[in-house]
């Protein structure tokens, strides 16, 4: 492919690193606010955080249990070291750069990762903590929102190095906008669980 026709490609993908850019932000803002918040427990165990708003939204609640710190550290930590490479790989794919197939395949994997661990922790929060952290529910969203931005640019690039006829079909069922419907579809299911599960409890 020429120069120019690698350029109009990866200019396509404009409206999607300005989505993974905004989402691992707001993702980094989150982090920041719950890593000052982990210190502000450990210097007062008993001291209320600016987010306690009720018995279900609290995430003091949440900050307090072995969940938020599963690897003998809090959670948030983990944003702080990671999103600051996404907001790099998104500034770069906004200034058309071309990521070796190798380091979009890691970048898959490894975000994937991540998702299933947000994801994981969002389960925790719902079915055994019974309190919900809105700056945690941030970063779920956000998280969700990163992970379908990449899988979006790893896909249309072939970067899983796909069969002509199957790149074919992915790239047919992208364009039909399949893919957004199923990361609405997951902003949807977490707020109708909330919804039901909750209800007026965290108005």
């Amino acid at each position: 492919m020429s120069e120019t026709g690698t350029i109009e490609r990866l200019r396509a993908y404009r409206k999607t690193y300005i989505a993974m850019l905004v989402s691992s932000i707001l993702s980094l803002i989150a982090s920041l606010v719950l890593s000052i918040d982990a210190i502000k427990l450990a210097a007062a165990p008993s001291g209320k955080l600016s987010c306690d708003i009720n018995a279900v939204l609290s995430c003091g609640k949440v900050a307090k249990s072995w969940q938020s710190e599963l690897l003998g550290f809090p959670n948030a930590f983990i944003g702080l070291m990671t999103e600051p490479v996404v907001i790099t790989v998104a500034i770069a794919g906004l200034g058309l750069v071309a990521f070796p197939r190798w380091f979009m395949r890691v970048a898959h994997v490894v975000y994937g990762l991540g998702l299933l661990f947000a994801l994981w922790l969002l389960s925790q929060s719902f079915f055994v903590i019974n309190a919900l952290c809105p700056w945690c529910l941030l970063v779920t969203v956000s998280t969700i929102t990163v992970f379908s931005t990449i899988t979006r640019v790893v896909l249309l690039e072939n970067s899983w190095n796909l069969s002509p006829e199957r790149q074919e079909k992915v790239v047919s069922f992208l364009e039909k906008g399949w893919g957004r419907v199923f990361y609405t579809m997951s902003y949807a299911f977490i707020v109708v669980g909330i919804f039901l599960k909750y209800g007026n409890e965290i108005i």
